[in-house]
């Protein structure tokens, strides 16, 4: 069965919404593309209020019955990047990697978010997982927070950053004082809820895509004290 590659996928939507400007920037990018992203960073041992979600939340581990909630849906209604936001947080779910963490609504207990929150001990699984080099080796002290998801019923609720934030101080049960999660530079909204979740620059990662991502490079960086990106502000 033919695959059609991704990037052909958004080309043809782009085309479709008219964004003609996108589509030849995009074009570009077939031959070259550079991707620049933020590592953010939380120090646990620095004492951090957890913002309030519009909604009252409440913090746990992950359960089976969860995944009806978050996988179990329609998804021939959904848009090509939600689509994949979804698929690539199945997949993980699948892939059977600790821990994943949920925010419930505490008016009737239903999940209304998820994230992974990844000690050192699943080092070997995210590096497999993941495309090579995506994220450094943890070390000892280090916890990585990855895929957040959102269900569309309750965005716009102020949910991310504070389950974020309440889900990072479960850090310090796996000998962690840090946390780190990645974020890329063009993200606006999610650099100014992890900013909300007590969050702060780190490392840039580069990446340099060659021929539809035939080839790519990637490097980490130390960002220099107190840079602080659009959306931390």
């Amino acid at each position: 069965m033919l695959t059609i590659p991704n990037s052909v996928l958004v080309a043809l939507e782009l085309l479709r919404e008219r964004k003609f400007s996108i589509f030849v920037k995009r074009c570009a990018g077939v031959i070259y593309e550079r991707r620049t992203t933020y590592g953010l960073r939380r120090d646990l041992r620095v004492p951090f209020a957890a913002p309030k979600a519009k909604i009252p939340i409440a913090v746990r581990e992950f359960r089976a019955a969860d995944a009806a909630t978050f996988f179990d849906t329609d998804r021939t209604v959904l848009d090509r990047k939600e689509k994949i936001e979804l698929a690539v947080r199945y997949a993980h779910y699948q892939a059977r990697i600790d821990r994943c963490y949920v925010a419930v609504d505490q008016r009737d207990g239903r999940p209304c978010y998820c994230q992974w929150l990844m000690g050192p001990d699943q080092n070997a699984k995210i590096q497999a997982f993941f495309p090579r080099t995506w994220f450094p080796v943890l070390n000892r002290d280090e916890a990585l927070l990855e895929n957040a998801y959102t269900p569309a019923a309750y965005r716009g609720n102020g949910i991310m950053p504070s389950a974020m934030a309440l889900i990072a101080e479960r850090a310090a049960d796996l000998g962690c004082r840090y946390v780190m999660t990645f974020v890329e530079s063009d993200n606006v909204p999610s650099l100014r809820g992890c900013r909300k979740s007590g969050f702060a620059p780190d490392l840039l990662r580069t990446e340099h895509r060659l021929f539809l991502g035939s080839l790519r490079l990637r490097r980490f960086s130390r960002l220099p004290a107190g840079f602080r990106p659009a959306g931390f502000e």
